[in-house]
Formats: C-alpha cells, structure tokens, sequence
C-alpha cells in the first residue's frame, strides 16, 4: 500500500496567553503521527513564564530552538530535583511519567521542540500531560476533601493549596524571581548539544556537518528508546540519500533555513518531494530512505529517531550496497554494461554523506 507523508507546520493550539503557548501537530493534518505512533510539539515561553510541574505520557527529547531555559525534573518516588540550565542547541530526554517544570528566566523568548514516541499515549499520535496545580490539575480534580485528608489538612488550609494557583498550564512569574541554581554535573548525563560543530561526527568542508545522540553521548536514552540527528548544510549542499536498517521512525524539524526534501519507500517514486523551510515537520516511515538539499541560504534540521542506537545505513559511498556488491551482480542488478558498473562503482569508492554544492 502506497505511503504518503506531508510537510506540515504545528496547526493545533493547546495553550495560548501573556506567558506563552503550547502548540502540536495534529493526527487530522499528519495521520502518519497516530499510524506510526510519534508525536511533535512546540512549547513558548515569554521572559519569566513558567510550565507548572506536569508529567507526560511519552517518551519524547525536548530541543532548545531558542533562548536559555532552566528546567527542574523529579523521577518517579525520587526525592531529588535535578536542575538544568540549557540553551539553544540542547537536547533533554524527558521519560513518560518524570515530573518537569520548565522556566524562562532570560529577557528573550524561549522555544522548545517536542519530539518522541507516543506508542503509550493515552492517544496515539498526541502528547497528554498532567499537571499537578492549578485548574487543570490533580489536586484539583482530587478536590479538598481528599486533599485534606491525604496531608492532614484543614478545610483552610487544604482550600488554600488546591485553589490558590488559577493559571492553568503556563503562568507568568515575577520579574526577580530566583529559580534554583542549576545541579552539578547533569551534561552528558541528562543532557547534551547536538549543534556544536566541533563535536560533529561528520563534517565535510564546504557541505556540513552531521551531530547524533544517541544512548553513548546520554546513556539515559536507552531507557527510553530514542536518539536525535542534527544535520546542517551549506548553501546548495545535499545530504545522500539513506535509511535507517532497523525499522524505526524518524521525525523530522526544519530549525532553520530552507531547502527540497525526498523520501522514497518501495514503491518507486516519492511518498514526498517538497519544499521546507523554518518550522515545518515531516515523518520519514520505518525504512524508507531520504534526502535533501539545502536552498542558497543552507538548512539545519533536528530529528528524532525511535531507537536509543539506530542502524544508520548510506545508500552511496563506499559503505553503499552499490560499492559492496561484486561487479557482475551490480551490472545484473543494474542491467549495464562493465564499463558503466565499473564507472558506477568508482563514484562509490570514498565517503558520500554530505555533498558540497557544486563549484
């Protein structure tokens, strides 16, 4: 059955004030969301909003597009926060069921990428969050007398916890609010940035460069069966096309820039080829293979893998089918003559990951 995947930009408003806005896209515009279980998100916050302490339904890595961010997580039956201060270019994993709250400290706005699997969702396809406080929250719909009762409360006292806060979801705070200081040694443990070139696992001079995390640079992403790419590419550049070998999804952000995308599956033509730009996603199904190139002004783009160690596969260069299968299969399969597999094969004898523009 043929698959068809679109470019879409976050269509859904969950949340909208003075503090900010929480933003999705929908499984109405992106059915791949809810067939392929995965989901997309976009959180705003102005200076000094606050996202109430909450905790989700899936396992998704928070990505700083903009701004610096002071973020505060609690395990399940922890007694421990772990703060975080992060910046534009940071990569969190956050597991479904971690307590999070998140806080903008700076004088700019901060933006935030949700991307992850939403196979344990409450709905497929779509991030659910419960919030602890306010009107939309557990204590709340617990109500006083349980509250009462479970803290040993007065009616006071219990109506006074569970009715002071009337922000729902995103509040703003004060300015000269002091948040905590951020927790000694968490980068490299529960978070990391995946824009630093000098980190690159792959860099070609002219053409980009590529970063991953996987569960190696954030061993926390095991548990929660992610990995992130960020790819960035100059002017006219083009990454190869490849695929991921172990069936997993990714989901694809463009951060910044702009450029034409293809993916292909089995079918023998493009289940897409479309321009992108800033702000728009796109879902790559499990082993389908894809590529892009970037417009005069470059591209970078963030994705997320559902697998903590994907199985990265290039379908050119000397790591390519085409360089590893012996000559007479490769001129069968291609139905040339020697001359040609031999010319083929010889464009695939060094690396093919990124392709600088042509000079």
């Amino acid at each position: 059955m043929e698959t068809k995947t679109v470019v879409e930009k976050a269509d859904k408003t969950l949340f909208e004030g003075d503090s900010g806005g929480l933003y999705a896209w929908s499984k109405s515009k992106m059915p791949l969301l809810s067939d392929l279980k995965v989901g997309a998100g976009k959180l705003l916050l102005h200076p000094f909003g606050f996202a109430l302490p909450h905790y989700g339904d899936s396992n998704k890595i928070c990505f700083v597009l903009e701004g610096t961010i002071t973020v505060g997580l609690v395990t399940p039956n922890s007694p421990e926060e772990k703060v975080l201060l992060i910046k534009k270019g940071d990569a969190v994993p956050v597991s479904m069921g971690v307590v999070s709250w998140w806080f903008n400290g700076g004088d700019s706005d901060a933006v935030i990428l949700l991307l992850g699997c939403s196979s344990k969702s409450l709905v497929p396809g779509q991030f659910t969050y419960f919030f602890g406080v306010g009107p939309l929250g557990l204590l709340a719909g617990f109500q006083s007398d349980f509250v009462g009762k479970t803290f040993g409360l007065d009616q006071k006292e219990s109506d006074n916890i569970v009715n002071s806060q009337q922000g729902a979801l995103l509040v703003q705070l004060d300015q000269g609010i002091k948040f905590p200081a951020p927790s000694d040694h968490t980068k490299g443990k529960l978070y990391a940035n995946v824009e630093d070139p000098s980190d690159a696992a792959v860099v070609v001079k002219g053409g980009g460069y590529i970063n991953y995390l996987t569960e190696k640079q954030v061993p926390m992403l095991s548990e929660i069966g992610l990995s992130a790419k960020f790819l960035k590419l100059e002017g006219n550049a083009m990454s190869a096309p490849d695929y991921v070998a172990d069936g997993s999804v990714a989901i694809c952000y463009i951060a910044k820039g702009s450029g034409r995308v293809k993916v292909v599956g089995s079918e023998g033509k493009p289940a897409l080829d479309s321009k992108v730009e800033e702000g728009d996603l796109f879902i790559v199904p499990q082993f389908f293979a894809t590529s892009g190139i970037a417009d005069d002004c470059g591209v970078e783009l963030f994705a997320v893998i559902t697998s903590s160690k994907p199985v990265l596969r290039q379908l050119a260069g000397n790591t390519s089918l085409w360089n590893a299968l012996s000559p007479v299969v490769l001129q069968a399969a291609l139905n040339v003559t020697p001359e040609t597999e031999q010319l083929f094969k010889s464009k695939n004898s060094e690396s093919i990951i990124i392709v600088p523009p042509s000079t």
